[in-house]
């Protein structure tokens, strides 16, 4: 018989007769008929068959498994500065608020498009008058020692807030408001008048009442619940590692798996603390940190590290140039306010002070985005806008302009902080606007220096400054005319009715439609008068853990914010059927 007619015998006995034997016993009895070569033939096609069979399951097995998060895996980050207050009542550093925030929970928090969401907080009610805040809170929320929070701990922690002599930075957002207990797990705010940027407020996180009860107000700054703290937030204390000076160094924090919605997945998180820039990209780059926050553009550029890693985020900041006319008589003059404003080099400031790591804008605010039209363009409309208000050359090269009383020079000094940023801003301003005829000082203070001793007695001419916004554009701050002395920070010292009327009327509405429409009518307002030139918004920068996923924010209005959806966070991954997958 030919080999391929007993392969055609085998395959018969197996399939189409198979009521004669068992599937075992015709195969073994077609294989002993087989010669040598006729068993190599065989053996070659089950192979085949074989090999087909497991690579169409495994195909099929691919095409209806998916990933899916799971629990594990951790990661180091680095940051500048030693922790001091992990504590939401005292925070000031941006390495305080970033433990805060993993620890603490709040009753709200910002959600990733910039607005407010429901944290330890289940819902809240407005009354009409935008006076009356009813908060009920989750039923399945826990401190990280297992004990339930409740509207006790709330209260108490806004008692903390409000103490005169613990000083809180928090103190200023809640003066006049009355805060009561109406349940178990209710809680009720009321404001003496309306005031919609209220909400901001209650993102602060909750205290432990049975924790910090028995710290009196002169001892709470030094409890060593500031270091090693108790909280209801996503991770809790694991490790403290601290200095030969007693100093936390490396900080481990784990998964709290009673975290309410959804318990973290990432195992564990480590901080790293360094005392400078240097140092930390030095960590980075020889990969003892992970991930890392708070360093400039130009340390950035100098890691080079691959743009899948960097994180960004347009902040709520605005960085101008503030006049004060009543320390410089030369800005009493629109013209060259507006001249300064029509030539200021913002793309160039943002292509080579920000690295390219920030938005140009025209406005107080940093939804006022623009793009810049050509400079030079810009440099003649404005020197013809000057000549055409009789400002001329004079034998200095300096333009002035000569009255029936005085003449007055185009000259002034340009105050800002140590950074390289706005150290390198003010150069190219300084270079740009003496193109026109300016004659233009700069002075560098170091930052106490610079808050202490020249904005808060308002002694510049101009300062080249930053604001911090905030999520909500609360704008009454800094262009209300109450706010033009310290503590105010109405730093161009801008005075106009109609604007402090309609910034008033926008802390009373309710309606975010109105809101919108009166802000709009402030923006504009401001833009007309030039009290000052806005430049620019910088971007947050963080560069990721490779291994960490799903990362993403849109709105970052403070640094810690990166980690607010923290829980949606993973490393480790799973492979499941789809129809286990859970919408």
């Amino acid at each position: 018989m030919k080999p391929q007619n007993k392969i055609r015998t085998f395959f018969n006995a197996l399939f189409i007769n198979p009521h004669h034997f068992s599937c075992i016993q015709r195969v073994e009895k077609v294989v002993k008929q087989m010669k040598y070569s006729e068993k190599i033939i065989f053996t070659i096609i089950a192979l085949i068959f074989a090999i087909s069979g497991i690579t169409l399951l495994y195909r099929v097995n691919n095409m209806l498994l998916v990933e899916v998060p799971a629990f594990g895996g951790s990661f180091t980050e680095g940051v500048i500065g030693s922790p001091r207050f992990i504590n939401p009542v005292l925070a000031i550093s941006d390495t305080d608020k970033d433990l805060s925030s993993l620890i603490y929970s709040g009753l709200l928090k910002t959600s990733q498009d910039g607005k407010l969401e429901p944290d330890l907080a289940e819902s809240y009610t407005i009354n009409e008058n935008g006076t009356v805040y009813d908060f009920t809170l989750k039923e399945d929320i826990y401190f990280h020692d297992g004990r339930k929070v409740t509207a006790d701990d709330v209260i108490f922690t806004i008692s903390r807030v409000l103490d005169s002599i613990i000083k809180s930075p928090k103190a200023p957002s809640w003066e006049g408001v009355l805060v009561e207990k109406t349940g178990e797990r209710e809680v009720r705010f009321t404001l003496s008048k309306p005031y919609s940027p209220f909400l901001q407020a209650l993102t602060l996180g909750i205290l432990p009442k049975h924790v910090w009860e028995g710290v009196t107000s002169e001892e709470f700054p030094f409890s060593p619940f500031n270091i090693d703290p108790i909280g209801a937030g996503p991770y809790k204390i694991k490790k403290i590692s601290r200095n030969s000076g007693g100093i936390p160094n490396v900080i481990t924090l784990s998964s709290w798996k009673k975290y309410n919605p959804n318990q973290p997945k990432i195992k564990s998180i480590t901080f790293k603390f360094f005392q400078n820039e240097e140092d930390l990209i030095k960590a980075y780059q020889e990969q003892d940190v992970k991930s890392v926050v708070g360093l400039s553009p130009s340390a950035i550029k100098t890691i080079n590290p691959k743009p899948d890693i960097i994180k960004t985020s347009l902040l709520p900041r605005v960085f101008g140039v503030f006049f004060n006319q009543n320390n410089a008589q030369v800005f009493v003059n629109k013209e060259i306010r507006e001249a300064l404003a029509i030539s200021a080099p913002k793309q160039k400031i943002v292509d080579n002070a920000l690295l390219g790591f920030g938005k140009i804008i025209n406005g107080p605010t940093p939804e006022n985005l623009e793009e810049e039209i050509n400079l030079e363009q810009n440099i003649e409309t404005a020197k013809a806008l000057l000549e055409k208000n009789n400002w001329k050359l004079n034998d200095d090269g300096i333009l002035e302009k000569k009255t029936k009383t005085e003449t007055v020079l185009f000259s002034f000094s340009i105050s800002t902080s140590d950074t390289p940023e706005l150290r390198r801003t003010a150069e190219i301003l300084k270079e740009t606007w003496e193109k026109l005829g300016a004659s233009i000082s700069i002075k560098v203070f170091e930052g106490a220096d610079l808050s202490q001793n020249v904005i808060k007695p308002r002694k510049y001419d101009a300062l080249l400054f930053g604001e911090v916004i905030g999520p909500e554009s609360d704008l009454l701050p800094f262009w209300h005319s109450s706010e033009r002395n310290d503590p105010g920070l109405n730093i161009s010292l801008y005075a106009n009715i109609t604007v402090d009327k309609t910034l008033e009327d926008i802390q009373k509405e309710t309606d975010l439609e109105i809101q919108a429409l009166k802000k709009e009518e402030v923006v504009s307002e401001i833009k007309k008068d030039i009290p000052a030139i806005f430049l620019f918004s910088p971007y947050f920068l963080y560069l990721k853990a490779p291994e960490v996923k799903n990362i993403a924010f849109k709105k970052v209005s403070s640094q810690n914010e990166r980690f607010v959806f923290i829980d949606e966070w993973f490393i480790e991954t799973n492979k499941i059927w789809k129809f286990f997958v859970k919408d």
